[in-house]
């Protein structure tokens, strides 16, 4: 083959390896082939001691947010959380947050009493029911828990996982307009 058309065959390649790279990056970190999977169990310790079991959440739609007191995307979700807590737990709808690896007077002060919260705050003290969540090929320089922090997670009545938000700066929805979308969806299916 000729060496000069061997050059301009390379630049092609490379053009189209540069091309390619944002769509890689996209698809490798998009969450859909959870949805419809079932939730990963857990037992976890609220803010007042006691232990709550995932099981006992079945028969309601369960909308979980993953966060921690120091994450300016969680603190802006919490009274939007609190909001839709407020105008769906009529519906058979249960709001949680489960915090990451914080000491609970730290999430009691910074996170509950700051929002006026009144549904459950779990504490992950080690991080491993936010990471039993992390899709695996997304962000995988990152700790597993650490890829759901300001995530947001819709499970049916079933277990089954309807919905999950991985934090997105770009296009951040502090407003949850997407969850409230897809949970009038699945209520309206009722």
């Amino acid at each position: 083959m000729n060496p000069k058309a061997i050059l301009p065959l390379k630049s092609i390649i490379l053009l189209l390896v540069v091309l390619m790279m944002p769509l890689q990056i996209l698809f490798a970190q998009s969450p859909d082939g959870l949805e419809g999977m079932q939730m990963p169990g857990f037992k976890l310790s609220d803010l007042q001691g006691n232990e709550v079991n995932s099981k006992s959440f079945q028969g309601n739609y369960l909308v979980i947010h993953i966060a921690t007191t120091w994450c300016p995307f969680c603190n802006a979700e919490a009274p939007y959380l609190e909001q839709l807590n407020q105008e769906y737990k009529d519906r058979n709808v249960e709001v949680l947050i489960i915090d990451v690896k914080e000491p609970k007077e730290l999430v009691q002060d910074k996170l509950q009493n700051r929002f006026n919260l009144s549904f459950p705050v779990l504490l992950d003290p080690d991080g491993t029911v936010a990471a039993s969540f992390a899709p695996e090929d997304v962000l995988p320089d990152l700790a597993r828990d650490e890829v759901m922090l300001a995530s947001n997670i819709l499970v049916d009545p079933e277990g089954k996982i309807q919905f999950l938000s991985l934090l997105d700066s770009k296009n951040f929805d502090a407003k949850l307009v997407g969850l409230r979308a897809k949970l009038d969806a699945l209520l309206a299916d009722q």
